[in-house]
């Protein structure tokens, strides 16, 4: 259906557009050239939609995707801009009519969290946030600082596919490091005492992934499983195809020259994406989920050559 609403909304567009040339006919003047207009636009619009849902061909492109934010270089500070980018994809996934599920939280006592992971459901999610793949750096008067001097703070985006079921990955028992911890929060009368999160390390690959949004350790197993079959699967198809350094040597450090985006607050206010050059200065457009597209759609067109 994703695919085929775009064409049916261009067909739609070019009969609204023949309808309208009808009438101007038959009126024998002008009457209609603002209804013209605005139908010819509709058709750019719809054209544009085309174009870009061929730049979403890849693979997996139309799947779920797991969302990975972990913080980097700068102290709680980096917590703080990792919190501040959740929101930002929550309010995104929000935006697109999408669904997100927290399945892992590390959050910071200072504020923010040092990492978390979310379950994207959603018609190309995949395909979308793969553009968000990187180093994220933010520029502006830090909030944690009594001089109010200017930090600069890292965190770093991984995004991967969620694999069906029925693709085998091989997984062996003996090659997992399963650990059981009491899930992180706030405390309270509804705090987790069980062990009933889950942090699987895969030992070949040095692969983790970990669940702790159920209060059942079985479901958050299942769930911790079904991470680390996409992440190998990712893994072992990238290795087949030789672009294991691209998928993941990309990200780099989480630290200064490793970029993908900067968001500067300070000394002015300019959100730019260093691989497309696309930027706004409506920063807060972007950290609120609005604006967020164009530097995702930007991203997947430089990238349409080589698919």
């Amino acid at each position: 259906m994703a695919v085929v609403s775009p064409v049916d909304d261009v067909e739609k567009a070019l009969a609204e557009v023949d309808a309208t040339l009808e009438l101007m006919q038959e009126a024998g003047g002008d009457d209609f050239a603002g209804e013209l207009d605005g139908a010819l636009e509709r058709v750019d619009k719809a054209l544009a939609r085309v174009e870009f849902q061929v730049m979403l061909g890849g693979k997996h492109d139309a799947r779920n995707a797991f969302l990975v934010i972990q913080a980097g270089a700068g102290g709680v500070d980096a917590c703080d801009w990792a919190g501040i980018l959740l929101r930002m994809y929550l309010r995104w996934v929000d935006e697109r009519g999408f669904k997100a599920e927290k399945i892992d939280m590390m959050e910071e006592s200072e504020g923010g969290i040092r990492s978390a992971t979310i379950r994207v459901i959603g018609e190309y999610a995949y395909g979308w946030l793969k553009a968000e793949i990187g180093v994220h750096r933010l520029v502006r008067i830090s909030p944690f600082d009594s001089q109010k001097r200017r930090q600069t703070s890292f965190a770093s985006v991984d995004v991967t596919p969620e694999i069906d079921e029925e693709i085998v990955v091989n997984i062996q028992e003996k090659d997992l490091r399963i650990d059981t911890y009491r899930s992180g929060g706030a405390g309270g009368q509804h705090v987790n005492v069980t062990d009933s999160a889950v942090r699987i390390t895969h030992l070949p690959t040095g692969i983790v992934v970990a669940c702790q949004n159920e209060r059942s350790q079985h479901k958050n197993r299942a769930t911790a499983m079904k991470m680390l079959q996409a992440k190998l699967y990712r893994f072992e198809e990238a290795k087949r195809e030789a672009e294991l350094a691209t998928l993941y040597g990309e990200k780099g450090e989480i630290s200064w020259g490793n970029q993908i985006r900067s968001y500067v607050m300070h000394p002015y206010q300019l959100v730019k994406d260093h691989r497309t050059d696309y930027e706004t200065g409506n920063i807060q457009s972007v950290l609120d989920g609005e604006q967020l597209d164009g530097f995702m759609q930007a991203y997947l067109r430089s990238r349409k050559p080589s698919s």
